[in-house]
Order: structure tokens, then sequence, then C-alpha cells
């Protein structure tokens, strides 16, 4: 475990300027479910359509996902996954308009599971547009040993009741891999998910997750802060339950385990 090394990465800043293009919201929009007509209503987590990630095909690792190094630590542990994000909303953002992300690795720690070893790395990004911020982010990035198969997800008996039933299929997951730029094979390669990486089904994207979510909560009104945990995965096919909680929303999988949790202000 090469920890001592990762953790040289703590500091390390990227800046990114784009114009934010009416038609990869538009998109964006689409794969998640909400209304096209995005110059009057910007979609659940807009700003997550732009500032995607750009590797050419040698830059790819075995599982789709960019080669590691560069930027993030190269982490050597085989599973990677976006575990949590803690998100404030300062203010629209001008489609049309140049914007500039910076991002900055904040934090590289080693922690045990039930799985192994993790590394958590931690990234904050803000985004920006006419000297003001507009977004602030920062996520959590898991690395993790590979582990058991995952057992396949069966139905509880009474199912879990909310305000909505979800049901993700292989066309979603598909649109909202192309929406985002995210090239992670668990999403669309059956036998990669379930040969490689023991999973029982194509996983449901986290973020897709977290996007649905958002807009769960944004039905009481604009969200001026927003935090997500996943907690177990989701999977293609199978009925996922949104639902207000004491303390935010919640996603919870068909066989009752909460699989993410939320939280908003407005």
């Amino acid at each position: 475990m090469s920890i001592d090394v990762w953790k040289g990465w703590i500091g390390r800043t990227e800046s990114r300027t784009e114009v934010l293009d009416p038609g990869s919201l538009r998109r964006f929009a689409a794969a998640v479910g909400e209304d096209l007509d995005v110059e009057r209503t910007q979609p659940s987590l807009a700003h997550w359509a732009f500032f995607l990630p750009v590797a050419p095909a040698d830059g790819l690792g075995e599982d789709g996902h960019p080669k590691r190094g560069g930027f993030l630590p190269p982490v050597t542990l085989p599973r990677r996954m976006f575990a949590a994000a803690d998100m404030r909303f300062d203010g629209t953002l001008t489609l049309g308009a140049p914007a500039t992300r910076v991002s900055t690795v904040t934090d590289v720690a080693l922690k045990s599971g039930k799985s192994g070893d993790l590394v958590l790395v931690s990234v904050e990004h803000r985004i920006t547009q006419d000297g003001a911020e507009r977004v602030a982010e920062r996520q959590t990035i898991v690395y993790r040993d590979a582990g058991a198969p995952t057992p396949p997800v069966a139905a509880s008996d009474p199912p879990p009741q909310g305000d909505v039933v979800w049901v993700p299929n292989t066309v979603d997951l598909f649109r909202f891999s192309a929406a985002t730029s995210n090239s992670h094979r668990i999403h669309y390669d059956l036998p990669y998910a379930t040969a490689e990486e023991g999973y029982p089904g194509l996983v449901v994207h986290g973020p897709f997750t977290a996007a649905r979510l958002f807009g769960h909560a944004r039905r009481k009104g604009a969200l001026s802060a927003f935090s997500f945990r996943a907690m177990a995965p989701m999977f293609c096919g199978r009925p996922i339950v949104l639902r207000d909680t004491a303390e935010g929303v919640e996603a919870v999988r068909c066989d009752g385990a909460v699989a993410m949790q939320a939280k908003y202000s407005l």
C-alpha cells in the first residue's frame, strides 16, 4: 500500500474553462427525465453536464475509467466508486457563457471496511462565472479491494413504500452514461459487470440516483445545498423507491435496503 505516495497528490489542482452549451445540458435533462426547456428551467444537478472527463482511447483502463494517475492519485485498489458529495449553490449557471471549474485534491485517507482496505480521495470543485462562485462541491471517491461477489437483490414482502417507484432500464443507463461521458463498464457491459466485478446485474450510476433524489427534493422549492451518501449498489431493472425522510430524501431498493441518503436546504 503506497498511501504516503498517494498523499503527495493532496493540494494538486486542475483548472478548466468552457462555454456552457445548452445542447449538452438538454441531453443531460433528457437522461435524468426532466424538462428539455433548459433555458427556462435547468435540470437537477445541472453542473454535472459540464466539464466532463475526456480521455483518448489508449488512456482508458480495463474497467473503462481513465487510467490512474494524472490529477487523481494512482491508487492501486481495483474498485472505484463516487461515494458521496456535499454541494452548495450560490447562483444559477448562465448558459452560452464561459465558466471555470477549479478542482483540488483536498485529502487522501486510508481506512478499513468490511471488504478490506479503503482509500478515500476528497476532491473540491468550484465553478465560477463572471468572477462569482456559482457552485461549490466536495466529492468523495472511494477505492477498495474487489471483495466477494454482490448477491442478487430479491424483492421484500411487503415492498418498500414511497412517493415514486423508479425502474431504470438499460436505455436509461446508456443515456446517462452518454450524457456524462461515463465509460465505466459496470453500467453497460453485463458480462464485465457480472464476471469481472461480481455484480448480479448492470449497476445504476450513483450520480444518476443522486440527480433523481435532487429532483424529488426540489418539489418543495429551489435548493441552496444538497449532499448525498451512497450506501449500497442499485441494479438495472429492479425497482427503486424515492421517498421523503425526517432529514431529507432517500432511495430504497426493492429488498428494503436504503441505498442512498440525501439531505438538502431550501
